[in-house]
């Protein structure tokens, strides 16, 4: 087995290459990081609340598949981020 000896080197400075290294990965990393946002699911209510449509608007909307419901239990629910997707932007 080899061995490597450091001669006239203190602890500080072997260490220091590494640490530097850590350091620079570790500011890469807080550059890049974005924090997940967990989801948000609406009722029907809140959705006809927040297109301001009625509630037979959101029921015609989940059956014709322009809104995706979910269902746990008994209630149903609306992904907040599938809802906007919804929303399309008109050619002029």
């Amino acid at each position: 087995m080899a061995q490597i000896q450091f001669v006239q080197t203190s602890p500080e400075e072997n260490r220091k290459p590494l640490l530097d290294y850590i350091d620079k990965k570790f500011e890469d990393f807080k550059e890049h990081f974005e924090p997940k946002t967990p989801n948000q699911y609406l009722t029907r209510q809140e959705v006809s609340n927040l297109l301001s449509v009625d509630l037979s608007t959101v029921h015609n909307w989940s059956k014709r598949k322009i809104l995706k419901p979910k269902q746990i239990g008994g209630r149903v629910l609306y992904l907040r981020s599938e809802v906007e997707d919804a929303i399309i932007e008109l050619k002029k």
